[in-house]
């Protein structure tokens, strides 16, 4: 079993999800049975994107993702490798049960914690260039901001049933990650 990216292709607007794909080509070139989990961004990520300002900021515009827990992951993946046969050779895609905007996570955010949080939609431009206070290598900077334009063009929009399919239980939402 291999936990790959949701999404995963060689033209991926993710960068990493690039590297996912080259792996899942490899693996299954290697003739081993395999198994490949596509997570899609995990809830934790977006409940840690505001800035100590209380604003998430992004070139994302108004696209959606079906961000997931990692619970439900580690479920879906404890169900898979109790037995692995029934799974092998397959691609699930691993989502919560619902797409949203990153002003929709702002305002869950805001809800929950009680502060006034918002999203600003950057530029390209501007993404790298507020990124550039922490300091990294060009493919991080790439990848970072490459998160919010995948999300842009709607490559991590979309829920799938595949972990209540294999775990047998509905994945967290984001309203009830935050609250856990």
């Amino acid at each position: 079993m291999y936990t790959s990216f949701f999404g995963a292709a060689p033209d991926a607007t993710f960068t990493l999800a690039r590297d996912h794909f080259v792996t899942e080509e490899h693996i299954k070139e290697s003739g081993l049975d395999y198994t490949f989990l596509r997570d899609n961004f995990y809830l934790d990520f977006f409940a840690g994107l505001a800035g100590d300002d209380d604003v998430i900021r992004g070139p994302s515009g108004d696209g959606r993702a079906a961000g997931v827990a990692r619970i439900d992951v580690a479920r879906t993946a404890a169900a898979v490798l109790r037995d692995p046969s029934v799974h092998a050779g397959r691609t699930y895609d691993l989502t919560g049960p619902e797409s949203f905007t990153l002003t929709e996570v702002a305002q869950a955010l805001s809800d929950h914690t009680g502060r006034k949080i918002r999203f600003h939609d950057e530029t390209v431009e501007e993404a790298y260039q507020s990124r550039l206070r922490w300091p990294a290598e060009q493919w991080e900077y790439d990848a970072w901001v490459s998160t919010y334009t995948a999300i842009k063009v709607g490559e991590l929009d979309g829920d799938s049933t595949a972990i209540e399919d294999i775990a047998g239980r509905r994945p967290l939402s984001f309203a009830e990650f935050l609250a856990l």
